[in-house]
């Protein structure tokens, strides 16, 4: 993250220099907090011989960056295309056994593979969202419906524990495996196993976590606040940290049923160019858990 190998650019005159073929490519926008340029140099039987990348937004979209760059060098563009999420933060462990960083801040990864993507259509003179599967379950493991389904019906899959033998999807943020995950889809792996099987598919995993609160809304003010500040000391601020930030909350108001969390940015995350796809993640983390939708976290500047 401070010190990223393969942080930088190539032009097209060390391209010719060096007999090969420059593609640039762009996803994100600065304006939105996140975005990354990626420099490949290609030879002329499709192999990745190097690999730079310029990227705007917090460590943990940089250090992803650099690590995804890294991951292309010695590929051919084919193989790159199934670099995802999942590898790209496995690459990035010190322990194998460890997270590189916590599932709130998976988002800041999401565009190592969209990039990848985007330079392999300039590659090939195509239009990126023909090499883009139509619909993503697991944005983590980049895993299809359709991969899903095909492997629900050829290994008879009955359960989460069964389906995840045979696919990466749902082995991270577990958001996609069922309700009441970190982020809201619009289709669960259990579902898709419900779906092929004819009926609910037994899984040892809950819908909602041990720590979700099922009658927040029924409790008084103080305790409510209590609950909060729990899960954003538990769940939250470990996350900042590992980008050097963390938040203070400065106001917790209620309105008829509605909450109010008035907050600020510390430490780096206070000028973190993600700083408002972090507030949202740090909104949804605490509807998720809480089971109560009419929570809302604004920040103080």
């Amino acid at each position: 993250m401070n010190n990223p190998k393969y942080l930088g650019e190539f032009t097209e005159e060390e391209a010719e220099k060096r007999g090969l073929k420059l593609i640039v490519a762009d996803f994100g926008a600065e304006a939105c907090g996140d975005a990354v340029r990626l420099f490949w140099l290609v030879d002329k039987n499709g192999i990745i011989q190097d690999a730079r990348f310029k990227s705007f937004g917090c460590g943990t979209a940089i250090a992803s960056s650099d690590m995804m760059t890294e991951l292309t060098i010695g590929k051919s563009v084919d193989e790159a295309t199934k670099i995802t999420n999942l590898d790209v933060e496995k690459a990035l462990r010190d322990d194998p056994n460890t997270p590189a960083f916590p599932p709130q801040k998976m988002h800041c990864s999401v565009m190592a593979y969209d990039v990848i993507i985007e330079a392999a259509a300039k590659y090939k003179g195509v239009d990126a969202d023909t090499l883009r599967d139509e619909e993503i379950v697991c944005e983590c493991a980049r895993t299809t419906r359709k991969e899903i389904v095909d492997i629900i019906k050829k290994y008879n899959c009955k359960t989460i524990e069964e389906l995840q033998q045979y696919t990466k999807a749902g082995t991270y943020c577990k958001s996609c495996v069922a309700p009441g995950g970190h982020e809201e889809k619009p289709v669960y792996l259990v579902d898709i196993l419900a779906e092929i099987n004819g009926s609910n598919p037994e899984t040892k995993t809950d819908k909602n976590s041990e720590n979700e609160i099922t009658d927040f809304g029924k409790l008084p003010l103080f305790k409510q606040i209590k609950e909060i500040e729990k899960i954003i000391d538990k769940n939250i601020k470990p996350a900042l940290a590992m980008d050097g930030g963390s938040l203070e909350i400065l106001d917790i108001q209620k309105d008829d049923d509605n909450i109010k969390i008035y907050m600020r940015y510390l430490g780096a995350c206070s000028g973190c160019a993600s700083s408002a796809s972090t507030l949202y993640a740090i909104e949804q983390e605490l509807i998720n858990k809480l089971n109560y939708e009419n929570i809302k976290v604004l920040e103080v500047r």
